[in-house]
């Protein structure tokens, strides 16, 4: 076997001979090649993700573990983590999203948590297209009928429609859980002498070299890729998840790792390389579906419902009794060493011996960066083209476009309250979940902005990291930290690996200037085919506390005679904009440049609204700029309004800008000296009223509630 068929470069396998000493057989030559595969050891984007800022006074596990987790007060913490199935989802829709949400889920399993909480982040292609609207339905029916058999709540997401996706939609599965401080499970606690346990399904041939194949460019014809994807079993994964957390409360299991991408290779080799030891893997107590299955098959397997456990000797014939009580696989099938190796027996026969440093840390590779030579194009925007000649149509298609359009054909399909810890969940512009046995809650919100990041990479992800976090604060919410998923096209390109390089630096820099660290993520690189490559797509999930639940600020709870408030900028920028990618076609300019000190101003106000609820209701401007987030709320709220505000630059600007630290908020009379009070020193304009089942602009539009509900909700899909 040669060092190309297993991805491997020529330089890479020279520096394997050169730590070896000699040349591997073909058994190392796989195991090192998936665990140096882009997809397992993160080697392109590992000097970029260390100058994201890492601690925080509520971070109690930080990167380098399955998930992070948060200190959420009164003994609680909180795993989070979200990740990419982008491949195996565009070659088999339904399996690629349902393992998707399986293997993210045994992510916070391993950390000793519950799984309580999921999000999705779907990126599809143009609407209208067949192809899409199967991938689409494929992909949805997938992560409902998982999320849903196993019983963990899909609480909200994100859906993008943009032809950049035709061929390579991406799915992001978010998972969360609540953890007792003292229950909280580790990859990194392993020691001599502890026995290395698979629990849970039998081993078989789906999934093998999954790993290797996201971290190529989709094949043209991606049907010869269908045997590397997984297939899920959400019930064999409720039992495990029931199974490791009874272990776990009951002191069994000495550390514990999910078996996602590379299988037990990765599982078995990343435990054994974090705690410091060596690891005997014995082949043949593996438990098999198919016994004429090679050594290197074995390893590299991804089938879907498996923990690695490391057990202590004493403890295994009650780990095996519990095993048992849930109907689930379990055997020994290794040993950890002080040997400081990863060692492969078959039958008394040695077929691997290396260094357990040499799968754990792959070398680094630095791709040159080049600015896109269409750059410039990309951000030249001629602003006369954006002129708007009918306001309320245009309102109407911010509201009713793909981007726009209510998303219940979606959210419907999946199980939001099951659990019953739900305060808000699909369709609001953040989640909220509460605290078990606590009066707290945990907020969470997911933004992406593709086509910022497209035009220009740094500004682009800077805005998508601010936007995340003016969600949160509106509600109330202290920040806790963020988990991000990287999603780009091949980085060997130097032009591509600069949109990388930027939107990292982006999301950097926001978080350092506000406070946020960044406990976990996950990086999906090679989203492209033959004929297209997708948008740079950072997508972020940001999660904050709530001290006391009752004190959230919501949307959709505006009511007749409120007042109405903008605050922040009344208008913001149209480059990249909702508004100006459908009437230019495609997204141009560039967006607002980050500004940190207005940020913080925000952040502190909103949090003190929310706590001193001066307000009733509010949502952040977002897509579509103010008039969409105004219209939103009416629909939401079932009140109409009127609102007074005049244009600055131009009635487009005014109505659907987007970018800024802005926000709308309704506000009781009782309470707008207050709110005002609150605001002082920041922009902040009383813009109208609400009430009646009109929604008017004065001297820009008219439109019925009536009308703006069909937009938004009706059959123009």
């Amino acid at each position: 076997m040669g060092f190309r068929e297993v991805g491997l470069s020529e330089t890479e396998y020279k520096r394997i001979i050169e730590l070896l000493g000699r040349e591997p057989n073909d058994l190392e030559l796989e195991l090192i090649g998936v665990m140096w595969s882009e997809h397992c050891s993160y080697k392109s984007t590992r000097p970029l993700l260390r100058t994201y800022p890492s601690k925080g006074k509520y971070v109690l596990q930080g990167q380098g573990e399955n998930a992070g987790v948060v200190d959420m007060g009164e003994g609680w913490g909180f795993a989070f983590k979200v990740e990419s199935h982008n491949h195996p989802s565009a070659v088999a829709p339904f399996q690629g999203a349902a393992t998707g949400v399986g293997g993210i889920i045994r992510d916070i399993i391993a950390m000793g948590a519950r799984p309580s909480v999921s999000m999705d982040g779907l990126f599809f292609g143009s609407a209208e297209l067949r192809k899409t609207q199967n991938l689409a339905k494929g992909i949805v029916e997938g992560i409902g009928a998982y999320g849903n058999a196993v019983g963990v709540p899909i609480v909200g997401g994100k859906t993008f429609y943009s032809a950049c996706y035709n061929d390579n939609p991406l799915v992001n599965a978010f998972s969360a859980g609540f953890v007792r401080l003292d229950k909280m499970a580790s990859s990194q606690t392993a020691k001599k002498g502890d026995f290395a346990v698979l629990l849970g399904s039998k081993t078989g041939r789906d999934g093998i070299a999954g790993a290797s194949f996201a971290s190529r460019e989709l094949d043209e014809d991606s049907r010869a890729s269908k045997p590397q994807i997984q297939i899920g079993d959400p019930f064999e994964e409720k039992l495990l998840i029931e199974c490791c957390l009874d272990l776990l409360d009951k002191g069994m299991i000495a550390s514990m790792q999910d078996m996602g991408a590379a299988g037990i290779l990765s599982s078995s080799s990343e435990i054994a390389h974090k705690s410091g030891c060596g690891i005997d893997i014995f082949v043949e107590k593996i438990p098999l579906r198919e016994a004429d299955m090679l050594s290197w098959e074995i390893f590299l397997s991804e089938s879907q419902e498996r923990m690695l456990l490391i057990v202590e000797k004493e403890k295994l014939d009650a780990v095996f009794a519990m095993a048992d009580h849930y109907g689930l696989d379990c055997a020994v099938v290794g040993e950890m060493t002080d040997s400081g190796r990863y060692r492969v027996y078959k039958n008394g026969t040695l077929e691997a011996d290396l260094p357990t440093s040499i799968l754990g840390s792959a070398p680094e590779v630095f791709w040159p960066s080049e600015v896109p030579a269409d750059l410039n194009a990309r951000q030249t925007l001629d602003l006369s083209t954006l002129k708007s000649d009918d306001p309320k149509k245009d309102l109407l298609e911010m509201l009713s476009c793909p981007n726009g359009h209510k998303k219940d054909t979606i959210w419907e399909q999946y199980d939001s309250m099951v659990q019953l810890h739900t305060i808000a969940g699909p369709g609001e512009p953040a989640a909220v979940v509460e605290v078990p046995d606590t009066h707290r809650a945990c907020v969470l919100t997911m933004e992406a902005e593709p086509y910022k990041c497209w035009t220009d990479p740094y500004t682009g992800a800077a805005e998508t990291m601010a936007l995340s976090l003016r969600g949160l604060w509106l509600t109330g919410a202290d920040t806790l930290g963020m988990t991000n998923c990287l999603n780009f096209a091949s980085p060997e390109q130097p032009d591509k690996f600069y949109e990388l390089k930027e939107c990292i630096h982006g999301l950097a820099d926001v978080c350092r200037a506000l406070d946020c660290p960044v406990v976990s993520g996950n990086v999906s690189l090679y989203n492209e085919t033959a004929n297209d490559r997708i948008y740079p797509t950072p997508l972020v999930v940001t999660a904050g506390l709530l001290t006391d639940r009752d004190l959230v600020i919501r949307a959709g709870m505006t009511k007749e005679g409120d007042y109405i408030y903008i605050v922040g900028k009344t208008e913001g920028s149209l480059s990249a904009s909702r508004y100006q990618s459908a009437k230019n076609g495609k997204p141009l300019g560039k967006t607002v440049e980050p500004d940190p000190e207005a940020e913080k101003a925000f952040r502190e106000r909103a949090i003190k609204t929310a706590r001193e609820q001066a307000a009733v209701s509010g949502r952040v401007a977002a897509g579509g700029g103010l008039a969409t987030a105004l219209a939103n709320e009416a629909i939401a709220s079932g009140t109409g309004m009127e609102i007074t505000l005049e244009p600055e630059a131009s009635v487009e600007s005014l109505l659907f800008s987007e970018g800024g630290a802005r926000a709308i908020y309704s506000v009781t009379p009782e309470k707008a000296a207050e709110f005002e009070k609150i605001w002082s020193g920041f922009p902040a304009v009383r813009a109208g009223k609400a009430g009646g089942k009109n929604f008017v602009w004065k001297n820009i539009l008219s439109l019925t509630l009536d009308e703006l509900t069909e937009a938004f909700s009706g059959e123009n899909r």
